[in-house]
Parts: C-alpha cells; structure tokens; sequence
C-alpha cells in the first residue's frame, strides 16, 4: 500500500514514520510512505505556496496552483484510490474508515497549512476530507500521521501477532476491556481471578462483560449508533 503525503513542512513527517509499527511496514515492503514538498512546485523565485485571502481577512491561504502541479505530476505516475485533504471540518475519523482504508492500494494524503487552502483545491482534486476531533491544528501533517499509523497497522501482515488490530478498542463498536500483565499481585493489587484460570470461554466472557460496561460508562455514544 502507497501513500503520498503532500505538505509545506516535510520534516514535520520524518519522525512519526521512522520508528516502531510504521518503519517496520515499509522495511517489510507492505507500506511506502512518500512524503513530497509542495515547495518543490512552487515557480516563484520565493518558492511561496500562500497568497493573501480574496475578500479580507486575516492569515494566508496555500495556493491553487503548487497544490494542482503535485497532485497532476502524482496522478500521471498512478492512479489513487483516494485524494484526501485532512481538514477539522472533514468526518470525523473512526476505526471503520480505518478499515475502509486499509484494503485500498493508492492514497494522497493533503496537508494544510497557515489559514487553510484555497477551496477550488477541495472542489476539484479532494474525494474525502478527514479530521482527527473537533479542534485546530497548526497544520494537517499531525493529522496525516495518524491517519497513517491508524490504516497501516491494518494491513495484514504488520503486526506480529495478526489478530492483535483485531481485538483493539473500537473494532466491533466497543472500547477494550481492561488487560494486565506480570506480577499477577502488585502490592496487594491482584489481577482478576478469571484470567489467570486458563478457561478461555469464561475469559472471553468477561473481556466482553467489560468491554460492555466501559464504553457504557466512558462512551455511551457507540452503543447508541
């Protein structure tokens, strides 16, 4: 799986997809991950990528055209399951999209910055705009990581264990029921007694118990949708 990440700041993009889950992806051959700087299709001597915005107002605007110039040069090289644009008024990202996602082949992923970015840039290249929660961000790169991170994790074949992304909160509209690991008493704090009994039924059977009872407490809106 591809994705080409277009955005004003590169270098904003070199840590997330360096380390753990993401780098041993690409090792691995599974994901690429291209990161392009849109100050490279700037024709300015300034190589600016912003304009002050039509109508007044504060704060600039990233231009139509460098943004038209990556996108035509990426889409001549292959075809792109999706143009998204990572933005705080897009729908919201959840695991369902995540799975979505993660069967498709080609995804450009757009970064904005400053103010925003000209509209035309939505109308006419973006297929699906993506926020992360409702708030702002100084730009989209912090976005496009964890729309990143959320998909490739997906992919079969990334995680060691390949039910692991399987029984994460959120699959099957559920929060995670609570996990523990060695000593199985901490200073008087023991683990529950049904998962040390090796009866996986049962075990399964409280993990969904719990399950249940978390996200009615802390996220009562999934159970509602």
């Amino acid at each position: 799986m591809r994705f080409d990440i277009i955005t004003v700041l590169p270098g904003l993009l070199e840590s997330p997809f360096a380390h753990s889950i993401l780098q041993r992806a690409q090792n691995k051959g599974i994901a690429e991950i291209v990161v392009h700087s849109l100050r490279d299709y700037a024709t300015n001597k300034q190589k600016s990528v912003d304009d002050y915005p039509y109508g007044g107002g504060s704060g600039m605007v990233m231009s139509i055209e460098p943004f038209a110039r990556c996108i035509t040069a990426l889409k001549n090289e292959r075809e792109y399951d999706e143009v998204i644009f990572m933005s705080p008024d897009g729908q919201t990202l959840n695991q369902s999209i995540a799975n979505e996602l993660s069967g498709l082949g080609n995804i450009m992923i757009l970064c904005g910055h400053y103010k925003g970015i000209d509209q035309r840039i939505r109308d006419l290249f973006v297929t699906r705009e993506l926020s992360i929660g409702d708030y702002v961000l100084s730009g989209g790169e912090l976005p496009a990581a964890v729309l990143v991170d959320a998909i490739v994790r997906l992919i079969p074949g990334v995680l060691n264990d390949e039910t692991s992304a399987l029984s994460d909160s959120f699959q099957g509209e559920l929060l995670d029921a609570p996990i523990y690991t060695r000593p199985a008493d901490w200073n008087g704090h023991k683990v529950p007694d049904v998962l040390l009994s090796g009866h996986e039924a049962k075990i399964n059977d409280w993990r969904h118990e719990q399950a249940l009872a978390r996200t009615q407490a802390r996220r009562p809106d999934l159970l509602e949708d």
